[in-house]
């Protein structure tokens, strides 16, 4: 198993913040560094600043020598599948290989209301991604390509300069719908993130998955399974504890996304293991990793909401990575 981090780039991420995670990921020893795709706070905190998503890439491609990095996950409501594209190569490029373009089809009503996007049915949208799909992967052959699709339309487009791999930038697909969704993760996907879940979820969306790739023809193994999953880490249950809280108000908004009420510290922490979180000293969170690894899960990306809190992050670096 590997470990990355991911953070929320809609919640208040400064340059300053990211830039510093930045380089506490590459220098640390993690696989990985993600962050979402927001336009503003998911908790409904109105005064927190969002970084924008293609600039904070392309700090990290051109700061780091060695990890993997991308967006979990970009939605195809609000962005183009041609600038997915141009922007994947480019970032592809300035890395030498190592960017991941994450898609999927879009979720949270409220900020598509704000900012003028529709958000259709959910069948809809997974047809919008899957046209998304092939637009990208046409416009990344580098030839004219003309399209006609429901949602997207091409006539003699060439996109250059290609990808630096034959097979094109590494697509993760965000999602877990187990009709429309897991089939495109079969078709499309090096990398598939399901969302938030549980290891008897996870097990059952990826025997899901694998009869979808034997439809196909394809290795399931070629498809990198990933886990977004938030953590509190302590090296004593007063740290613990302390941590906790401070995550509590991080996670408060106008909107219940997460909590819909306060907890006391240990209360909070009985609930947020009830979520599957990672929640304990070092110990524990290494034992809690490897039951994921044993259902089959290749990379956790550990959702880090202060970015403050550096400590945290060198804590999981010195006494988990090295056991994981």
């Amino acid at each position: 198993m590997k470990l990355g981090i991911m953070v929320e780039g809609q919640e208040d991420v400064t340059w300053e913040r990211w830039l510093r995670v930045v380089d506490l990921a590459e220098s640390l020893g993690f696989d990985s560094l993600w962050r979402s795709d927001h336009l503003f706070s998911v908790v409904g905190a109105s005064d927190r600043a969002s970084l924008a998503l293609w600039p904070s890439l392309t700090a990290v491609a051109l700061r780091t020598e060695r990890i993997r990095f991308g967006q979990l996950v970009s939605p195809v409501t609000f962005r183009h599948p041609v600038e997915l594209a141009q922007h994947a190569v480019a970032l592809d490029h300035l890395s030498g290989g190592r960017y991941v373009l994450g898609v999927g089809a879009g979720w949270y009503e409220r900020e598509h209301r704000a900012f003028g996007f529709a958000l259709p049915p959910a069948r809809e949208r997974v047809e919008r991604l899957r046209e998304a799909l092939d637009v990208i992967r046409l416009l990344w052959s580098g030839e004219p390509v003309s399209y006609q699709g429901t949602h997207f339309t091409l006539d003699n487009a060439v996109l250059r300069p290609r990808p630096l791999a034959p097979s094109g930038v590494p697509i993760m697909i965000g999602g877990g719908g187990e009709q429309r969704t897991l089939r495109l993760v079969a078709a499309y996907a090096t990398e598939w993130n399901p969302g938030f879940i549980d290891p008897d979820g996870f097990r059952r969306k990826d025997e899901v998955l694998r009869a979808y790739c034997r439809e196909i023809g394809r290795d399931p193994g070629t498809i990198r399974r990933t886990l977004m999953a938030g953590y509190v880490i302590g090296r004593s249950e007063n740290e613990l504890r302390a941590r906790a809280m401070r995550l509590q108000e991080f996670l408060t908004g106008e909107q219940p996304l997460y909590f819909t009420r306060r907890y006391e510290p240990d209360e909070f922490l009985a609930e947020l293991r009830r979520r599957w979180w990672f929640v304990g000293r070092p110990g524990e969170i290494v034992e809690q990793l490897r039951a994921w690894a044993a259902a089959g899960i290749d990379v956790v990306m550990l959702q880090t909401l202060d970015l403050d809190d550096t400590d945290q992050i060198e804590l999981v670096a010195e006494q988990v990575l090295p056991f994981v």
